[in-house]
């Protein structure tokens, strides 16, 4: 998957009519990712895409974290950090095309980083099966003005946080996109809550 070029900025005019479907070339993607990098290319920064289209702005802001992870950490640490890094990237988008091309784009991203420093990545590896896990949790088809999937039911997202107690390890809290809008109160006491675990078995699902 490689990102929209800049001669391609809708894909239909009904798109455009229906959806105000538009994407954003690269270099406008960087020059505004460029005004809050310091931010954004920390690891642990929360980011949320909430039209995430195609997934540029997804990608561009990965790629920027993962060159944080690859010039500031050991490398022994590589996988788990760019997970960490995976894991506080959200996005919402409405159109089902896009939504599976922007995960496709963010698992293939995080791939190339890791194959180019030689780190095991096939797919039945953790490294690979944590990464899709947490694209699949974290980028999600619906509307992000009602908060509803396709379905009508909530958007439901996972807040990521590291364990304090264990390096290495995370902590899952499942909240609604539309608890933000209450007040910034998230509604974590609604749901079933996840024994923390490292974050590359994060697949494995285990119940608290």
């Amino acid at each position: 998957m490689t990102l929209a070029p800049e001669e391609s900025l809708v894909k239909s005019r009904d798109r455009v009519k229906a959806y105000g479907e538009v994407f954003t070339p690269r270099h406008m993607v960087e020059q505004m990712i460029d005004v809050v990098a310091e931010d954004i290319e920390s690891i642990d920064k929360t980011v949320l895409e909430p039209a995430a289209g195609d997934g540029n702005f997804l990608v561009a802001i990965l790629e920027r974290k993962l060159r944080t992870v690859g010039s500031t950490v050991e490398p022994e640490l590589h996988a788990q950090e760019s997970l960490f890094a995976l894991a506080s990237i959200y996005g919402v988008e409405l159109l089902e095309d896009n939504h599976a091309d922007a995960k496709a784009a963010m698992l293939e991203t995080f791939l190339d980083f890791h194959r180019r420093l030689g780190t095991p990545c096939q797919a039945n590896a953790s490294l690979h099966r944590a990464a899709a896990f947490l694209i699949d949790a974290n980028i999600v088809r619906g509307n992000t003005l009602t908060g509803l999937d396709p379905a009508g039911e909530e958007l439901q997202l996972s807040w990521w946080t590291r364990s304090t107690e264990t390096p290495g390890y995370v902590l899952r809290e499942p909240f609604t996109l539309s608890s933000l809008r209450e007040e910034g109160l998230f509604d974590f006491a609604v749901y079933e809550s996840y024994a923390p675990c490292a974050i590359d078995k994060v697949y494995l699902e285990v119940r608290a």
